[in-house]
């Protein structure tokens, strides 16, 4: 499927190690050597509800505990039943493995992370974070360190 994980050519100028998440084409890729990338398909947030712009890796976490936000409480209220926190494990919806997006020094609440729900992959459906699947998570988290650059557009 063109979603699948694969080594593509890259021109778009960035340096390597850096992350490019292009949210109308649902690909993140991670920026090598020599004008190549390896490409991910990914969900992304609904409409009006993605971050968008620069930020880095301020933390990394393997099968972390996830909390919905206020905001994400407020839209969907069926979240609230998850207000005190689902712990890191298949059910938890961050998946595998989580990359925190900060700013300034400050995390934005949006994630690249993993997910319990591969079929979503490809579309706009989530509360604004990006999903891979938890294998393509895994292989992102070994290979971005914290403070990677993401350039979301």
């Amino acid at each position: 499927s063109r979603l699948r994980r694969q080594e593509v050519a890259y021109d778009g100028g960035e340096p390597p190690g850096t992350i490019v998440v292009n949210t109308s084409e649902r690909y993140l890729y991670f920026i090598e050597q020599g004008g190549r990338a390896t490409r991910y398909g990914v969900a992304v947030g609904e409409e009006g509800l993605s971050f968008k712009g620069e930020a880095t890796i301020g933390r990394k976490a393997e099968w972390p505990s996830w909390k919905p936000t206020d905001d994400m409480m407020q839209r969907k209220p069926r979240l609230m039943q998850y207000a005190d926190g689902v712990p890191g494990g298949p059910l938890n919806p961050l998946g595998a493995a989580a990359l925190y997006l900060y700013q300034d020094g400050h995390d934005t609440m949006f994630r690249l992370h993993g997910t319990n729900a591969p079929w979503s992959i490809g579309h706009a459906v989530s509360n604004g974070c990006i999903r891979l699947t938890n294998s393509n998570i895994v292989d992102l988290y070994s290979r971005a360190p914290v403070g990677t650059r993401v350039l979301v557009i």
